[in-house]
């Protein structure tokens, strides 16, 4: 757990708090992907989009822990006197001191509206995640779909695979979102089995295998494994669902970047349910990728 200050900036603080988060972050950050050695054990191919959406993420990690590390390398300098502690560290040291996230780091970062210690340890799991697969030397029998920085490539990725296998279009294909009541131990033979997902508003009831109504006091729940498989739309299964927006954070805004998809938001969740979709939406249900704490 990360230390934090309840107040004051890098110059009113402790200096010895600073430095003991700066090196509590800095003692627990890995070091970069081998791209490299990554392309060798996951060449590009046309059948396995798979491999193509590891390197971009791993590229998109390397990013951002070389600016944590390169950020807190030089904090730990101007704390010593070693160079002069400018604007930017400054502002760096302060939002460390406050336990908020830095401005600095989220230029190249994932959305996120945790706090500095919940975010540095969300950090460390995704980059867990990704080292796993690597270590495996295969895709992950089922994916956090949380702990990717560009959630709808990994999407793509699993409809590509499937249109290229099958040899059709991927515009003639779309998801079948089924939420399954026991977790698999082995990997989709179409598509991908998914967790880590969350519901605001209202929660997935295991006895009636529906959306159902929030428990009192009961904001967030954690969605079930949910398999997604990409289907041709003349055989897809129409049952009674709300089509739930999927955010990754509970802003629930965001900009469109370059690639054409928004900062935010990822994609309609078909899930099962037995009122009419109005109903929910007066409660504003919605998914997340991830939680604000």
């Amino acid at each position: 757990m990360l230390t934090q200050a309840s107040s004051g900036g890098a110059s009113g603080g402790s200096a010895d708090m600073l430095q003991q988060i700066v090196e509590d972050i800095a003692g627990k950050l890995p070091g970069s992907y081998d791209l490299e050695a990554v392309q060798a054990l996951f060449p590009v191919t046309y059948l396995e989009s798979m491999n193509t959406v590891l390197a971009q993420e791993l590229i998109r990690f390397n990013r951002l822990t070389a600016i944590v590390r390169s950020s807190l390398a030089q904090l730990k300098k101007a704390i010593k006197g070693l160079v002069v502690m400018d604007a930017e560290l400054e502002t760096l040291a302060s939002a460390l001191t406050l336990g908020a996230r830095p401005g600095l780091w989220m230029k190249r970062s994932y959305p996120s509206l945790k706090p500095l210690g919940s975010y540095v340890t969300d950090m460390l799991r995704r980059l867990a995640f990704f080292q796993k697969w690597i270590d495996d030397v295969q895709a992950p029998p089922t994916f956090w779909v949380s702990g990717f920085f560009f959630t709808q490539a990994f999407l793509t990725g699993s409809m590509q695979n499937y249109a290229r296998r099958n040899n059709v279009a991927i515009d003639s294909i779309d998801f079948q979102y089924s939420v399954l009541p026991t977790d698999p131990t082995e990997a989709a033979e179409n598509g991908v089995y998914v967790y880590g997902l969350f519901l605001e508003g209202a929660r997935y009831s295991k006895e009636t295998r529906m959306l159902a109504e929030c428990e009192p006091k009961v904001l967030f729940v954690e969605l079930p494994m949910m398999w997604l498989c990409p289907t041709p739309l003349d055989d897809l299964v129409e049952n009674p669902h709300y089509m739930c927006p999927l955010y990754k954070t509970s802003e629930r805004k965001g900009i469109l970047s370059t690639t054409g998809h928004s900062t935010n938001f990822v994609m309609y969740l078909k899930l099962p349910s037995d009122q009419p979709e109005m109903h929910w939406v007066k409660r504003g249900v919605a998914g997340l990728t991830e939680l604000a704490d």
